[in-house]
C-alpha cells in the first residue's frame, strides 16, 4: 500500500504551512508564482505522475494562473468538484512582525511571547495552545490543504467517483480566476465525459456574529453588488460659492440615504443580509485649488439572497432620485436666502443613458475611443476605470449637469442557494450526525455563507432580464470585466460549503482551530463521500479491487458516492 504524503494531521499541518508559506497576496507576482508551485507540488504524487494530463495550468488573466487537478476513475462520469482559492489579501497591518505573517508555525510562537495589545478572546486563544495564527491559514489555504489530501488519498485508494480540485487567485479582488475556471470546468465536462454532481467549496467558517463560537457548514453564498455614483456639480471659485454647486454637497443626500437603508435587505430562511454601506467617496480631482469640488463619487456595498442586478438598480434609481429631491429643496432654500437664481435642478441619470446620450452626441467611434483611453491606465483596477469613463462622458456633455450617474462598479457576486436540494440535505443530515457522534461537534447549518465566495459563480438560475441592467449600467463591461452568465448556468449541479473553524479572517489575528482543521474535518470529508466503515471493511488492496470490479464500494459504505448513484 503506497504511503500518504498528507495522510496523518501532522502531514496536513505541514503541507498548510507550506502553502502559507508561499505568500501570495492578489495582483502580486507571489500569486502568479503559486499555482506553479502548487503543480510542482500535485506532481510528486504517483497518480499525476502516472497520468500528468490530469495536472493543468489555465490562464486567469495578468499572468495569473489557475490550477485543475483531476482524479479520474475509470468509467466514472460522476464528479465532485473541489473549489479553493490561494491568493490571500495584503499583510501590512502586521508591521514590524511582517516577515512572520506567512510563517504559521513562528508567529504562533512569537505572539505566546508578546501578549500586549491583544484582546481577551485573542489572548485566550493564544494562551490555549489550540490554534496557529498566520496570514491564509484560515481563508483559506486549509480548504485547499484538505482538498490536496482528498484527492490524493482518492488516488492511492481508487475511489468510484470522478474529484475535480479546482483552485484559483483572485477571489479577494474580483473572483477574475473563478470567472475565467467556468468555460474550463465546462470544456473539461466534455473532453473528459464528467457529470458534476456536487461544488464543494472549503471557505472557512464565518462567525454570525462577534465572538460566535459556533462551527457552520453553508448549502449557499450571499451575493453582492456595488451600486456606484457620479457627482456632477457645476465649477466655480471658492469666493463665488453661490455661482455653483459642490459635488460632495450633492453626495451627502445619497450616501445618507444609501448607509444601512433597510430597503436592500433581504431575509430568508430566517437569514438576513447586512444594511448597505459606503465603501468609497471621494473628489475625482488629482491636486487642491480654490476652485470648488465637481466631480465627485462613491461606491455602495449591497448583499444580495433573492434579488438580482435589475432589481437592485431600481431600487437604487429610486432611491437617488428621492436624495436629489431632497437635495434640490434644501439647495433651493439656500438659494432663496442668499437671494441668488438656482444654478439648476439635480437630476439623476442611469450610466445607460448618459451613454446612448454621448454616442448621439459624439458617435459610437468617440465612445470607444473614451474607454480605451481610460483603458490604458493600468494602475486603475475597474472600480476607478467605471468611475473615469462615466466622469469623461459628463465632462463632454455638461449641459446634463447637475447631476447623479448611477451605475454598477464590479465586482458583481449573484447569490446562489442549494437548500432544498435532495443530495445536499442528505450530506447535511450525515455530516451532522457523523461530528457529534464521532467529534462531539455540533454542526449547524447556515443557507447563505456569508464571506462572500466563487460559488457565487456556478449554479446560476436567473434569466437574461437578471443581469441585462449589470451590463447595460457597468462602464467597463465586456472590455476589463465580465462574467459568463450563460455558461455558469449550465454548471447547473448543487453547491456546498464545508470548511476549517477559524477566526478574524483579513485581520492580524486570523488564526485556524488546530483539532477542527487537521483532524475532524478532513474525517468528515472523507466520510462524506465514502462513508465511514469503507476503510475497516476493506483493509487491504486487493480487497478494493475486488469491490470495484463488483461496482459495489459505493453500496458498502461510501455515503456521498451513494447518494449521487441513488439520485
Amino acid at each position: 500500500m503506497i504511503k500518504m504524503r498528507w495522510g496523518t494531521p501532522e502531514d496536513l499541518r505541514y503541507l498548510l504551512c507550506e502553502l502559507v508559506g508561499w505568500k501570495s497576496i492578489t495582483l502580486t507576482e507571489g500569486e502568479c508564482q503559486f499555482a506553479i508551485n502548487l503543480r510542482e507540488k500535485l506532481q510528486a504524487l504517483d497518480y499525476f505522475q502516472e497520468f500528468p494530463e490530469y495536472l493543468s495550468l489555465h490562464s486567469a488573466g495578468f499572468g495569473r494562473r489557475l490550477v485543475t487537478a483531476l482524479y479520474k476513475y475509470p468509467e466514472a462520469k460522476d464528479t465532485i468538484c473541489l473549489i479553493s482559492h490561494f491568493d490571500t489579501v495584503n499583510t501590512e497591518e502586521y508591521g514590524d512582525f511582517e516577515y512572520l505573517a506567512t510563517q504559521p508555525e513562528e508567529l504562533t510562537k512569537l505572539f505566546l511571547k508578546k501578549k500586549d495589545g491583544f484582546s481577551d478572546d485573542v489572548l485566550k486563544d493564544i494562551e490555549s495552545g489550540e490554534y496557529l495564527f498566520g496570514r491564509g491559514t484560515m481563508d483559506m489555504k486549509m480548504g485547499l490543504a484538505m482538498h490536496m489530501r482528498l484527492i490524493e488519498k482518492a488516488s492511492i485508494e481508487k475511489w468510484p467517483i470522478n474529484l475535480l480540485l479546482l483552485t484559483v487567485p483572485d477571489e479577494e479582488v474580483n473572483s477574475s480566476g473563478m470567472r475565467h475556471a467556468v468555460p474550463i470546468l465546462l470544456d473539461f465536462q466534455k473532453k473528459y465525459d464528467l457529470s458534476y454532481k456536487l461544488f464543494l467549496n472549503g471557505e472557512p467558517v464565518f462567525t454570525q456574529e462577534p465572538g460566535d463560537p459556533k462551527y457552520y457548514i453553508y448549502s449557499g453564498t450571499i451575493g453582492k453588488i456595488m451600486p456606484a455614483a457620479l457627482f456632477y456639480g457645476k465649477e466655480t471659485h471658492a469666493g463665488e460659492p453661490m455661482s455653483g454647486i459642490t459635488s460632495p454637497y450633492m453626495a451627502s443626500f445619497l450616501t445618507q440615504k444609501m448607509e444601512w437603508n433597510a430597503d436592500f435587505q433581504e431575509e430568508a430562511f430566517r437569514e438576513m443580509t447586512p444594511p448597505p454601506v459606503t465603501l468609497q467617496q471621494k473628489d475625482l480631482r488629482f491636486e487642491y485649488s480654490t476652485q470648488t469640488p465637481f466631480r465627485s463619487v462613491a461606491l455602495y456595498n449591497v448583499f444580495l439572497m433573492k434579488r438580482n442586478a435589475s432589481e437592485i438598480m431600481d431600487i437604487f434609481e429610486h432611491i437617488a432620485n428621492e436624495a436629489a429631491e431632497a437635495c434640490n429643496e434644501a439647495y433651493n432654500k439656500i438659494c432663496q436666502k442668499q437671494m441668488v437664481e438656482p444654478i439648476g435642478k439635480v437630476q439623476v441619470i442611469r450610466y445607460k443613458e448618459l451613454q446612448d446620450y454621448a454616442m448621439k452626441k459624439f458617435g459610437s467611434d468617440y465612445i470607444t475611443e473614451v474607454k480605451a483611453e481610460i483603458q490604458a491606465h493600468k494602475e486603475w483596477d475597474d472600480r476607478e476605470k467605471s468611475l473615469r469613463i462615466a466622469d469623461k462622458l459628463m465632462i463632454q456633455c455638461q449641459e446634463l449637469a447637475p447631476a447623479i450617474v448611477i451605475l454598477f462598479a464590479p465586482p458583481y457576486y449573484p447569490a446562489v442557494n442549494s437548500t432544498g436540494d435532495t443530495l445536499v440535505e442528505n450530506c447535511i443530515r450525515f455530516v451532522k450526525d457523523q461530528a457529534a457522534e464521532k467529534f462531539g461537534l455540533p454542526v449547524n447549518r447556515v443557507h447563505y455563507f456569508n464571506g462572500i465566495c466563487d460559488l457565487s459563480y456556478v449554479n446560476y438560475t436567473e434569466t437574461g432580464e437578471g443581469w441585462q441592467a449589470f451590463e447595460a449600467n457597468t462602464p467597463v463591461w465586456g472590455e476589463s470585466y465580465t462574467i459568463p452568465f450563460n455558461e455558469m448556468k449550465q454548471l447547473n449541479a448543487p453547491v456546498l460549503n464545508i470548511g476549517p473553524f477559524g477566526k478574524d479572517a483579513h485581520k492580524l489575528t486570523e488564526r485556524l482551530h488546530i483539532r477542527n482543521a487537521f483532524e475532524e474535518i478532513p474525517s468528515l470529508l472523507e466520510e462524506l463521500i465514502l462513508g465511514q466503515g469503507v476503510r475497516s471493511r476493506v483493509p487491504e488492496k486487493r480487497m478494493f479491487k475486488r469491490f470495484m470490479d463488483q461496482g459495489k464500494l459505493w453500496q458498502s459504505g461510501g455515503y456521498l458516492i451513494g447518494e449521487i448513484k441513488r439520485l
